[in-house]
């Protein structure tokens, strides 16, 4: 609300849909069937000391912990703590472990989450040990409930046919023998669907074209660039 604050949002509207409500639907499925998971993002239901908790877990903060403490004013950086730590599946005490195949018998299956309070407040009752399982829409949901709380406009996106380009030369390859059967040599992959977040906040880093919803993508992928 604070028109001095880097997370300024100046329309009412947008700001009661992106800072003040509690509920939202999550599209899933594929291209052709679109399906809407209603997801309880919960942010003003005692979540505060966890998500400060988050912060003080995080690499970044162990590593540094007056630096990290001097730029948690900054959403650039914050954001990029709290994608860190929305998963665990780089042993830094994040909140969900992905799991994409295989049985989900002995912990909880993806598919069953609605909600991320119950997420967060598992987190901390097991001693900051990653809840089992995740996957895209739920580290999404989870991290939107996280941003929103601390102050930061944020909203899901989900796209279909979501393409996956392992080599980044910004093409999907796929190859074929001189017969027309597929060979099975490239690692690019068209996913059905993702999720991911985006917050809004100015970028004076980069200039003010830049302004405004700004992504963030909290699921455990291989690195990008080292």
């Amino acid at each position: 609300w604070f028109s001095g604050d880097d997370v300024y949002m100046s329309d009412e509207n947008e700001r009661q849909e992106y800072v003040l409500n509690e509920n939202g639907i999550i599209f899933v499925g594929n291209a052709r069937y679109i399906e809407a998971r209603g997801w309880y993002y919960g942010q003003f239901q005692d979540l505060l000391n966890i998500c400060l908790t988050m912060l003080d877990l995080s690499l970044y903060y162990r590593q540094d912990p007056a630096m990290d403490v001097s730029r948690r004013g900054d959403p650039k950086y914050v954001g990029r703590v709290i994608s860190s730590m929305i998963n665990g599946n780089d042993n830094d005490n994040g909140v969900l472990l992905g799991k994409w195949q295989g049985s989900f018998h002995s912990h909880e299956n993806p598919s069953r989450w609605d909600g991320s309070v119950v997420i967060l407040k598992k987190w901390r009752q097991d001693n900051y040990r990653p809840v089992q399982y995740g996957q895209c829409w739920v580290f999404a949901g989870v991290m939107c409930t996280v941003l929103r709380c601390l102050g930061i406009p944020t909203r899901l996106v989900s796209n279909f046919n979501s393409a996956h380009d392992v080599d980044r030369n910004l093409s999907i390859d796929k190859y074929y023998d001189s017969s027309g059967r597929s060979l099975n040599i490239g690692k690019d992959s068209t996913w059905d669907y993702h999720v991911w977040n985006e917050s809004w906040f100015i970028r004076p880093d980069l200039g003010i074209s830049y302004n405004g919803w700004q992504v963030l993508d909290a699921t455990p992928q291989e690195q990008s660039r080292g």
